[in-house]
């Protein structure tokens, strides 16, 4: 009588700049025979690159890398490479880091204060294309499933410029300079910003534009 057929492992990609926290990581995952580590990178353009060999189901990108961040890793990878799903870790839990994760295409977001087993069950759901999975405690913001990741309220140029900017340490009145408007114009971006990203003031929204900047910026 022939044995079952086990399944293969999930193959799981990580990227994340510190090589103690990526060591760690590869060792947590491969604690579950379900999943394989095959590949490590240390930034979210080696990720996308890694991910082209065509033998990755998973990736793990870290939120705040230098370079390409996980979030614009995400958007590469759900454009390149639309079978790999993405699992996106990050100490931030606010729902503004979450809504956008997922409108980058990911599957999953992770809090690292979660503990390990979080994450792996993350990179399982997410191989299965399960429902997002979000910070423990909380709902999903409106319309960020996987299915309808497109569907927040999008930023102008305008405000991504403003956004730029901003993360980028510009005061009201270097922006301003540097878009040709008026400072008042700044303030009324940012305001914009502020309810579009559900986010309470100006020290937040200086945060998640430097969580979400795009590389090179």
């Amino acid at each position: 009588m022939t044995g079952a057929v086990r399944a293969r492992p999930v193959r799981v990609l990580l990227a994340d700049d510190h090589d103690v926290v990526r060591r760690g990581l590869a060792l947590l995952l491969e604690s579950d025979p379900g999943l394989v580590v095959v590949g490590e990178v240390g930034d979210g353009a080696a990720a996308v690159r890694r991910a082209a060999a065509g033998d990755v189901d998973v990736a793990v990108l870290d939120l705040s890398m230098p370079g390409m961040s996980g979030i614009q890793a995400a958007r590469e990878l759900n454009r390149l490479q639309p079978g790999v799903r993405v699992v996106l870790l990050s100490m931030h839990s606010d729902e503004p880091f979450v809504a956008e994760a997922m409108r980058a295409g990911a599957s999953a977001y992770v809090c690292k204060s979660e503990g390990g087993g979080r994450l792996i069950d993350a990179c399982h759901a997410a191989y299965r294309g399960l429902p997002a999975i979000v910070p423990a405690g909380r709902e999903a913001p409106p319309g960020i499933d996987r299915q309808k990741a497109a569907s927040g309220t999008p930023l102008t140029p305008r405000e991504e410029q403003v956004l730029a900017l901003i993360a980028d340490g510009h005061t009201t009145k270097e922006i301003a300079q540097a878009l040709v408007i008026s400072p008042r114009t700044v303030d009324r971006h940012r305001e914009k910003l502020l309810h579009k990203l559900n986010l309470r003031n100006r020290v937040e929204l200086t945060r998640f534009a430097l969580a979400t900047r795009e590389p090179g910026s």
